[in-house]
C-alpha cells in the first residue's frame, strides 16, 4: 500500500512511530555519554578560631571537611579536644531529645574547660548520680537551628534548649558568649544540618567546684 506523500515527495513521519523511536534514541545517547555528572560538592567548612591551628586540618584524621560528612555524635568523638563533653552527651541521652528537621548549634566546651569547672569527685557524680543536672548542664550549650558563628553575632542573642538567653558579641578575633566564653575554633559542619562551635568555658548555672590541687584526667 503506498502511503501519501510531502510536498518535498518524502513520506510523512507517522506520529506513533515517533512516540516510540524518540525514548530509545534517548536511552542511546545516555548509554553513549555515560551516567549524569554528580553534583558539585559543597565548597570545604571553613573553621576560625585560635585553636583551629592545634586540631586537625588539611587531609588529617578529624579535619573539617571529613566532620561534614559524619553525624553529629561520631564528628564529636573525632575532635581531640572534645572528650569529656562528647562523653557527657552519649551518657546523658540528651542528643536523642533534639528535635528533628531544624538542625541543631553546638556550643561545645573543651576538656580544658570542663577541667576548670569540676572537681574530679563533682564530675562524677554528675555523670552518675544526677544525670538530670547533668542534661540541664548540657542544654545550657545546646541552640535550636544551625548557625553560624557569624550568624549568632549578627543576631546578638540565642536561646539555648535549657530556657537561657545567652548575649554573643565579637571581640576582636574571637566570639564571646555570655561574657564567659569564646569560641575558640567555630564552625565545624556535622550531617543532619549541625554546627559545632568549640568554646574555652562551661557555660550553665552549676557552681564551680574545681580547685588547684584538682587533678582530673580531660
Amino acid at each position: 500500500m503506498s502511503h501519501p506523500t510531502s510536498p518535498n515527495g518524502t513520506p510523512p513521519r507517522h506520529p506513533r512511530l515517533l512516540r516510540l523511536l524518540v525514548p530509545a534514541l534517548l536511552l542511546a545517547v545516555t548509554a553513549c555519554t555515560g551516567a549524569p555528572a554528580a553534583p558539585r560538592a559543597d565548597a570545604a567548612p571553613q573553621v576560625t578560631g585560635p585553636l583551629c591551628a592545634a586540631l586537625p586540618t588539611g587531609t588529617e584524621p578529624g579535619n573539617p571537611t571529613f566532620l561534614a560528612g559524619q553525624p553529629v555524635d561520631q564528628a564529636l568523638r573525632w575532635i581531640p579536644t572534645l572528650t569529656t563533653f562528647e562523653a557527657a552527651l552519649r551518657t546523658s541521652g540528651v542528643l536523642t531529645d533534639l528535635p528533628t528537621g531544624t538542625g541543631v548549634t553546638i556550643l561545645a566546651p573543651s576538656d580544658d574547660a570542663f577541667a576548670a569547672k569540676f572537681s574530679e569527685d563533682n564530675w562524677d557524680d554528675l555523670m552518675v548520680r544526677h544525670t538530670d543536672q547533668l542534661r540541664t548542664l548540657l542544654k545550657a550549650h545546646l541552640i535550636a537551628g544551625a548557625h553560624r558563628v557569624d550568624d549568632l553575632v549578627n543576631a546578638g542573642t540565642a536561646t539555648t534548649l535549657d530556657g537561657t538567653t545567652v548575649t554573643i558579641t565579637r571581640t576582636g578575633p574571637t566570639v564571646r558568649l555570655a561574657d564567659r566564653a569564646d569560641a575558640v575554633c567555630a564552625d565545624y559542619q556535622a550531617t543532619n544540618n549541625t554546627r559545632i562551635h568549640i568554646i574555652n568555658a562551661v557555660l550553665g548555672t552549676l557552681p564551680t567546684t574545681a580547685n588547684d590541687s584538682d587533678q582530673r584526667a580531660h
